[in-house]
């Protein structure tokens, strides 16, 4: 048996002492200006629901209006409609207009809470993995081609109308594999607008018992909801509703008459598959065909936005190529575009919350009973987050600029964030392209787009005329705005440099899989200049004294980078060096006091986390203030499946220092209390290998394919290349550590520790494990590129980091002891 083995327990970070509730201190939500006697602020919501809502942020945070005899709070910071959606889901389940749904459809995904909620969420959620999204992008490609095949040069299309159409088939498609007759989607879209308009104003009775009336508005809903029930029972009935699709994958009808409920035992029931069924329908068409018809009217209004997205679809997504996630990843401007229309255009005018029982909302009380409502439409439009909010400003997105959460919500925060996101997102660039390829719109006058708010923010009036796109004038646009198309390193082709080939196998025509592009060897000279900058880097923010720079410049950090990533250049590796040297600053302050003083540790990490979360406003410093530079530097332009893993992996590899230094703090120190399992868990997040294999897709240009990071052998392989690299650094810094006042989390000590070995054996173990990790790392990555030949390149940097990192602390200055380290 070997001195270091592997086991599945789980660290669990000791818990740090809660803090007491600031409940006495809780004030009042101010009540908004302008309430007029028995209304209320209802006319001012109904005259210019967008307007007011935005205006009401100037009040607080959290601000009071009355709807006639109902008092409603609005949320109109980002932060804390975060934490009404996140923290305080459980306390505060949906609202009034959900419920509206829920009399009518049924206890589905869109409308259930609690246990129910997160069953039916699980049953739901393999129709949405990672690894049906190659599938339905070809669908949705299909669909897109053959609705676009069908229109005339010449013809006028009301945008509104035939993107309703084309999300309702797509959905259709993709999910249901059926098709709908034409009278049935003519019936659909006639139906949805009264279920709409029916779901808000039901909201709004001060009774219940008004929906039963039979007021005309009510009759419509009722019988809006009979039309929209036929429709699904025909899609939901269908040919393939029970079986597998005609290219073998289970459809949504089948995975849910497949499924059990968790709570009884028995398969779900016929309302049950209609409830989820129709909760896509809902879902899946209207706020996507409402983003398409947005996203068409600001191409038509800004032609040189158009431009850049036909030279990046040349570029990334040649003609007649069928989409797949690699290709759209790195339609990095491109999904900047849709980024800008569905801040500026949110679909959700506004959505409602209750809360079930007091709750502390900021610094706001909010009693049991309470109707929340938050807007993300006002939301997305604050001037604070968004300079200048009313203009489309796609660049916005590539720098980072707005992205991070919490100010960006589209898709909800928490247990009830869409499980759609990743579809939606890509339905939006498939149509958009396939339609953009074929077809050059052109406005008619007068007629552009008009915002005509229910609970969503419809798009209506927009009309257009249609005239064929010639394909070579994507090529003449393009030479025309060449700067807006890039190498996938960030650099711009020179007019010498032969054309990319189109993407496609010269021998078979299919698509060809994506691979880096080759480079030249790196200039010399150039990490030395990269060297140079970050020095300039580290002062300029304060980060270090200029007395503390040579020292520092001893450790040779752009080295480590050049051995681990030999492909940066530029941009790239000027971030590499940047965050490389920024966490090694932070680690070096836990070689003083913060290393065992658990407060103080919390003091350097939480506001570095707060970052992560989207908070604009943590307590500022050089550690946060060059970290808020770095986190939006390494973001800019990635996909928010990058963003969401980096984000998490940062803040595990963050949480580490707290963790070690409360450990040090109450004593239970590795092999003293705290077992070598989990001490090589904590280490394997700590070194932060993980934040740096996701750069390696930053590096590379885009992410790696979805389904090779839902492979469970590619966790292994992560897992043991952040092993690999630690036990290493453990044997390079093995004296420098061992001088260290406080406790070292350092595997030789701690074999020593708890076997009672001799160094030198101790020393051959971590040896052998770095050896065995290795050899189990070659296995699985040519596992991995048998059943994933795109991602090749991302399996090799993995290799790459870890004989970076063997490189470079067996020259670098970083590891010797004090009193050996040489004058320079």
């Amino acid at each position: 048996m070997t001195l270091l083995t592997e086991t599945r327990k789980r660290i669990v970070p000791p818990r740090t002492a809660s803090r007491p509730s600031p409940l006495a201190r809780a004030a009042v939500p101010p009540l908004a200006p302008g309430a007029l006697p028995g209304l209320g602020h209802a006319a001012a919501l109904l005259r210019d629901p967008l307007g007011f809502l935005g205006s009401l942020a100037r009040h607080g945070g959290v601000v009071r209006i009355r709807l006639g005899p109902r008092t409603v709070c609005v949320v109109t910071d980002a932060r804390l409609v975060h934490t009404l959606l996140v923290a305080l889901a459980y306390d505060c389940p949906r609202g009034a207009v959900q419920d509206t749904l829920k009399t009518a459809f049924g206890d589905g995904l869109l409308m259930s809470e609690g246990q129910a909620h997160r069953d039916r969420r699980r049953i739901i959620q393999p129709a949405f993995g990672p690894d049906r999204m190659g599938e339905y992008l070809a669908v949705m490609h299909q669909v897109t081609e053959e609705r676009a095949g069908r229109w005339r040069p010449g013809q006028v299309l009301d945008v509104a109308k035939e993107m309703n159409h084309l999300a309702l088939e797509i959905v259709t498609r993709t999910l249901f594999d059926a098709r709908l007759s034409e009278d049935a989607t003519h019936a659909f879209h006639r139906a949805l607008p009264d279920m709409v308009k029916g779901q808000i104003v039901q909201s709004l009775y001060p009774n219940p018992a008004l929906a039963r009336l039979p007021l005309p508005v009510n009759r419509r809903f009722d019988a809006a909801v009979r039309v929209l029930n036929r429709v699904v029972d025909q899609a939901v009935n269908g040919r393939t509703a029970s079986t597998r699709s005609e290219d073998g994958r289970d459809t949504l009808p089948a995975l849910l008459r497949a499924a059990t409920d968790p709570a009884t035992g028995r398969p779900l029931t016929e309302d049950d598959v209609r409830s989820e069924a129709i909760t896509m329908f809902g879902a899946g068409t209207e706020t996507v065909s409402t983003t398409l018809t947005w996203l068409l009217d600001e191409l038509l209004r800004h032609p040189e936005v158009e431009a850049r997205v036909l030279a990046e679809l040349d570029e990334h997504l040649p003609a007649g190529t069928v989409p797949t996630p690699e290709a759209l990843a790195r339609l990095a401007y491109t999904r900047g575009v849709t980024q800008e229309v569905v801040r500026l255009h949110a679909p959700n005018a506004f959505l409602m919350r209750t809360a079930r029982v007091p709750v502390e909302l900021g610094p706001y009380r909010i009693p049991a009973g309470t109707e929340l409502l938050y807007s993300l439409t006002a939301l997305h439009r604050d001037p604070v987050r968004y300079p200048e909010p009313l203009r489309f400003r796609p660049e916005r997105w590539q720098d980072g600029g707005g992205a991070g959460r919490p100010s960006f919500l589209p898709f909800g925060a928490g247990k009830h964030k869409c499980i759609g996101e990743a579809f939606a997102w890509a339905e939006l660039t498939v149509a958009a392209a396939a339609i953009l390829r074929r077809w050059r719109p052109e406005a008619l006058p007068g007629s552009r787009a008009r915002e005509v708010v229910w609970t969503t923010v419809q798009a209506q009036g927009l009309r257009v005329r249609l005239a064929p796109r010639d394909q070579r004038a994507g090529g003449g646009e393009r030479a025309a705005h060449g700067d807006g198309a890039t190498h996938g390193d960030g650099a711009a082709p020179s007019r010498d440099e032969p054309a990319v080939p189109g993407g496609r196998c010269p021998l078979t025509g299919t698509p060809a899989a994506p691979a880096a592009r080759p480079r030249p060897p790196r200039p010399p000279g150039e990490l030395r200049a990269a060297a140079d900058r970050h020095a300039d880097w580290v002062l300029r923010h304060g980060l270090l004294t200029p007395a503390e720079l040579p020292g520092y410049r001893a450790y040779a950090l752009h080295e480590l980078i050049g051995h681990s990533f030999p492909r940066a250049r530029g941009a790239e590796l000027d971030l590499l060096v940047d965050v490389l040297g920024w966490f090694t600053i932070l680690d070096d302050r836990f070689d003083g006091t913060p290393g065992g003083r658990p407060a103080e540790a919390h003091a350097l990490v939480d506001p570095l986390t707060a970052v992560l979360d989207g908070e604009s406003t943590p307590p500022r410093g050089p550690l946060v203030d060059s970290w808020r530079e770095l986190w939006s530097r390494q973001s800019a332009s990635m996909s928010p499946e990058w963003r969401a893993r980096a984000a998490r992996e940062w803040r595990a590899c963050l949480a580490t220092f707290p963790a070690e230094a409360d450990h040090r703090a109450r004593g239970t120190v590795p092999a003293r209390g705290l077992g070598l399992a989990d001490t090589m868990r904590l280490r394997r997040h700590g070194s932060c290998l993980y934040p740096f294999m996701n750069i390696l897709e930053r590096v590379h240009g885009a992410d790696a394919p979805a389904a090779l990071h839902a492979e469970p052998a590619l966790h292994r392989l992560r897992a043991n290349t952040a092993d690999a690299a630690t036990l290493i650094n453990d044997l390079y810094s093995l004296e420098r550590e061992e001088r260290q006042s406080a406790a070292a989390f350092n595997t030789v000590l701690t074999l020593q520790r708890a076997r009672g070995c001799t160094r030198s054996r101790a020393v051959r173990a971590v040896r052998g494990r770095v050896a065995r990790l290795r050899r189990e790392n070659e296995d699985l990555r040519r596992e991995l590129r048998h059943r994933h030949p795109a991602g090749r390149w991302y399996l090799d940097g993995t290799r790459e980091l870890v004989a970076g990192v063997q490189a470079w602390t067996s020259t670098s200055d970083r590891y010797l002891v004090p009193d050996s380290r040489p004058r320079r």
